[in-house]
């Protein structure tokens, strides 16, 4: 009925996610109400991303199992949304080019976004964290949205603007561009707060380096380090 073959219970069974409820004589799996509900739940987080050590550690929290599968069914409908949201601006890009009439960028990639990073964050910082973010995103109107890409985007450029002009990082530029960028980080809902916050800006700008998606925000691996080392330098005078 699931669609779940036996060699993935099989599985599920070796590494403790899933064990039956008990075995038959001929080898079979007998699985009870609180088998086939844990079996929801994971065949949920796996389609909402999450690797299966991730999903062991969620289902053993023993969060109370209707709360949960709540969590889930609002999980579900922002991804139905964000589905619509592509059938509607793919179909709005057909119509256009049937007219002959010009493309509209803002138009044409609503629904197509940063959804796709959410098993990352969610590895990196957390699910809630994730969650907290997700729920500030698409609480936005897509005029809303596309300022914030905007902002970023700006941002972004004024930093590759500094690493090719050879800024140094304690330049009064760079320091103006650090303050930005920290007002910037602690305006995400999910971003933690406090003390947390300077370790959390330290371990991100360590990133910015090392992840070469993060770099090339920043013109490359120079831009990169030149943001690390100038948010450094900030947050050591605070």
């Amino acid at each position: 009925m699931t669609g779940t073959t036996s060699r993935t219970l099989r599985h599920y069974d070796a590494i403790g996610l899933l064990p039956p409820t008990h075995k038959a004589d001929n080898g079979y799996r007998h699985y009870d109400e609180e088998g086939l509900l844990r079996l929801q739940r994971i065949l949920l987080l796996k389609e909402l991303g999450l690797p299966l050590p991730r999903i062991a550690e969620v289902l053993d929290t023993g969060d109370d199992p209707i709360s949960a599968l709540r969590d889930h069914v609002r999980e579900l409908g922002r991804e139905r949304a964000r589905i619509q949201r592509q059938i509607d601006a793919v179909t709005a890009t057909i119509a256009r080019l049937e007219a002959g009439e010009p493309l509209m960028a803002e138009e044409m990639f609503d629904g197509f976004d940063h959804r796709v990073h959410e098993q990352e964050v969610t590895e990196r910082w957390g699910r809630e964290a994730y969650r907290q973010s997700s729920r500030w995103w698409e609480s936005m109107t897509p005029q809303e949205q596309s300022a914030w890409k905007a902002e970023v985007a700006e941002l972004n450029a004024d930093w590759a603007a500094a690493a090719a002009a050879g800024a140094d990082p304690e330049s009064r530029r760079c320091q103006e561009l650090a303050r930005r960028h920290l007002d910037w980080l602690g305006s995400v809902p999910g971003t933690p707060s406090g003390a947390d916050f300077d370790g959390y800006v330290r371990g991100l700008a360590d990133m910015y380096v090392d992840d070469s998606r993060f770099a090339a925000n920043y013109g490359g691996r120079d831009g990169a380090q030149l943001v690390r080392d100038a948010l450094h330098r900030c947050l050591d005078s605070q």
